[in-house]
């Protein structure tokens, strides 16, 4: 699973980002089936950021586990925004973690939707401020890869985690 990595690869630089900030994520993953988390915990030391990673491939386990709404999942599906936004937010909050990453799209090679082809993916970002802080906040972002559902899935792993990364910089320097 190296193929689309970068050099350093995105896990090494989210481990020492969120190691240097002292925060901590965790990860609710659809169409990854657990590919964040794993490449999350290559890196040596991952412990002690990563909290978890909760594969919720089903609309049940985005309600179950994540709280996503049923009102989400049925009026857009589990590939939109606020599904992406709902499951972010939700495994921040279940895990009490400062950072919160999903991934939900089609990685193929069949399942595309008008609108939403084969490749189609809604990552989310969730941070936790302080309490009464007001700064705590989801991010979307929909991006579209090519490739078989292996390199599509890699693509997916690696651009959540290099968002991630980018939000991390964002709220530790900013």
């Amino acid at each position: 699973m190296r193929e689309f990595a970068s050099d350093p690869p995105e896990e090494v630089r989210v481990g020492d980002a969120l190691r240097e900030a002292d925060h901590t994520v965790a990860v609710a993953e659809s169409c990854t089936g657990g590919l964040v988390g794993s490449l999350l915990t290559d890196v040596p030391g991952s412990s002690d950021y990563f909290d978890r990673s909760l594969v919720t491939y089903s609309y049940d386990a985005k309600r179950h586990e994540l709280a996503v709404s049923r009102e989400s999942l049925d009026e857009h599906g589990a590939v939109s925004e606020p599904v992406a936004r709902g499951m972010a937010a939700g495994v921040r909050d279940v895990a009490d973690a400062t950072w919160g990453l999903a991934t939900t799209g089609i990685a193929g090679p069949e399942g595309g939707l008008p609108g939403k082809p084969v490749g189609t993916v809604f990552v989310g970002v969730a941070f936790a401020a302080p309490w009464g802080s007001g700064d705590s906040y989801a991010r979307v972002e929909r991006f579209e890869y090519d490739g078989s559902r292996t390199q599509v899935k890699e693509q997916i792993a690696r651009g959540a985690l290099a968002l991630l990364h980018e939000e991390i910089e964002s709220a530790t320097t900013g």
